[in-house]
């Protein structure tokens, strides 16, 4: 049996001084397998595409009523660690502030709703089944990750009946937002071929970068929709525009440019990827030049509508800080875009705003408040 009570704010500094930036294990999803068996929990490697997942349950396979909570133990690069004030996987503590790599984001996270879980099932053994899934792909493609441990469980005839993912989701103070929902995210690259020629004889070229910035203004040239009741607007952004060339008197041959959508119910990926096609196949034939599109869906947007899941979540949120959390669809994507084909799912966090910077750091009192929101939500659900 670990230590029990489980210090959340202890095991996030074991989990910090594990390497695991993305696709590396660093020793963070053995460290939690070895303390989940140890605390009766049932573990499973569901190891893929050589990325290290952890499905854990607690509680017979099949139970009418499955929590679950999903996270991740992978990190983005420390980047330039000359700018760290501190050790990036060194967990140092100053002042109640502990910095590293992944201590937003989201070592704090996991390791809050772990302590919550083992320190649960050993107080009050639920009629039901505790489920913990984390991955090592989630700052990655995410092809291998929760979604690898989804088909397993699939597979395996393992289910949750709702799920809660523990990202980061307050933006400046501890409990006042959670997300219901997440925008869809797609990136088209765009490539326009033309003929290359001598920049005082345009008539013999065919300019791609003119067909370029027709085709970014016409697609810049209307907001894609005002928003919906549970979302924001959505967006479209030029992320690049490139053609390689060195010389001022030399028309190019090929030019590259990339954007990235952001968008609500209002779309589908689908829907959108037709309105990309369909501007392109317009300004290619105005222009004569060719126009090529590859077109990725990284997820689609998603709403839990308002619910019993949502106001469990916002009950402990608010007995726990005396914030009654928005509820929100804002921000970037998460793995709950994959967890939401298998079961209700929301999100809620510790306070974001430093994840993927320098000195990324997280303050410890958050993370005993945090663990005591997802054991509060264990005790009412089950209750």
């Amino acid at each position: 049996m670990p230590p029990y009570p489980l210090d959340p704010a202890d095991l996030t500094a074991q989990l910090i001084r594990c390497p695991s930036v993305t696709p590396a294990e660093g020793g963070a999803i053995a460290l939690l397998e070895t303390l989940l068996t140890d605390a009766g929990f049932t573990c499973t490697r569901v190891d893929r595409g050589g990325i290290a997942n952890l499905y854990a349950r607690w509680g017979q396979r099949g139970a009418n009523r499955a929590f679950g909570f999903n996270g991740h133990t992978d990190v983005v690069p420390v980047g330039d660690a000359a700018a760290w004030t501190h050790d990036p996987f060194g967990a140092d503590v100053v002042d109640g502030v502990m910095y590293g790599r992944g201590a937003c984001d989201m070592k704090s996270g996991v390791a809050a709703f772990v302590a919550a879980a083992v320190d649960f099932v050993q107080d009050t053994p639920p009629d039901g089944a505790v489920i913990i899934t984390i991955t090592g792909d989630e700052e990655g493609e995410g092809k291998d990750g929760t979604i690898a441990i989804l088909d397993w469980m699939a597979f395996n005839g393992e289910r949750m009946t709702h799920c809660l993912v523990g990202e980061p989701t307050c933006p400046q103070e501890m409990g006042e937002m959670m997300k219901i929902g997440r925008r869809g995210s797609m990136t088209a690259h765009i490539t326009a071929t033309g003929v290359q020629g001598h920049s005082a004889y345009p008539h013999r070229a065919k300019n791609p970068l003119t067909a370029m910035v027709r085709l970014l203004a016409r697609l810049e040239a209307e907001p894609l929709d005002r928003g919906t009741p549970h979302f924001d607007p959505s967006t479209l952004a030029i992320t690049t525009i490139d053609c390689g060339n060195p010389a001022n008197n030399v028309i190019p041959a090929r030019a590259t440019a990339t954007v990235n959508i952001r968008f609500n119910d209002t779309h589908s990926g689908d829907t959108l990827s037709a309105w990309l096609r369909h501007e392109a196949e317009v300004v290619a034939e105005a222009t004569g030049v060719e126009i090529g599109l590859k077109i990725s869906i990284s997820g689609e947007s998603f709403l839990t509508p308002p619910g019993e899941l949502s106001a469990l979540v916002a009950q402990a949120v608010q007995a726990e800080t005396g914030r009654k959390p928005v509820a929100s669809t804002s921000g970037g994507t998460s793995d709950a875009r994959f967890v939401k084909d298998h079961c209700p799912v929301v999100e809620f966090g510790l306070v974001g705003k430093t994840m993927h910077q320098v000195d990324e750091r997280v303050d410890i009192a958050h993370i005993h408040t945090l663990k005591a929101i997802y054991g509060r939500i264990l005790r009412d659900y089950f209750a």
